[in-house]
């Protein structure tokens, strides 16, 4: 420190105080900082597909961010923030979250909706659907599909009369 800084605050008696006016004067504005994290928590979007504990992890370091900027949000608005983040696979979980008007964490959010997410990939049936031809001769099984789309067609056309 420069001599005229110390008899500044040599009157100054507690160190809080004179922590306090040195970040005041000296401090890096944290306005850009704020502006960043807030754009990124804000445009943040799940993909379909991806995890949802991923995409929780990133979610929940930027409410901490914004929590040490200060940044003025309640629980709920990080909760709306996150549930309009997500993709439209959880429409089912936030509709019944709002109507059960759970009071949960952040923390536990994420929890509930990995659960959901574990839950929902189970009790999807993976279904494949399969059309048989007649593969003896390549040329006989286009034969016979352009035979179908042939009879397809003039069926159609009779019905339209």
């Amino acid at each position: 420190m420069t001599n005229e800084i110390q008899k500044q605050y040599e009157r100054l008696d507690d160190v809080p105080s004179i922590m306090a006016r040195l970040k005041d004067c000296y401090a890096v504005l944290d306005r850009h900082t704020r502006y960043v994290v807030t754009k990124a928590f804000f445009g943040s979007k799940m993909t379909e597909g991806s995890f949802v504990q991923e995409h929780g992890v990133i979610m929940l370091t930027l409410v901490e961010k914004l929590e040490d900027l200060k940044a003025g949000l309640d629980n709920e608005t990080y909760i709306d923030v996150i549930f309009q983040s997500l993709p439209p696979s959880f429409d089912q979980f936030i509709v019944n979250y709002n109507m059960n008007t759970f009071e949960k964490g952040i923390h536990e959010l994420i929890n509930m909706l990995m659960q959901y997410e574990t839950t929902t990939k189970k009790s999807t049936p993976s279904v494949l659907f399969l059309r048989c031809f007649n593969f003896q001769d390549e040329r006989q099984g286009c034969r016979t599909l352009e035979k179908e789309e042939r009879e397809g067609k003039s069926r159609q056309s009779s019905y339209k009369r």
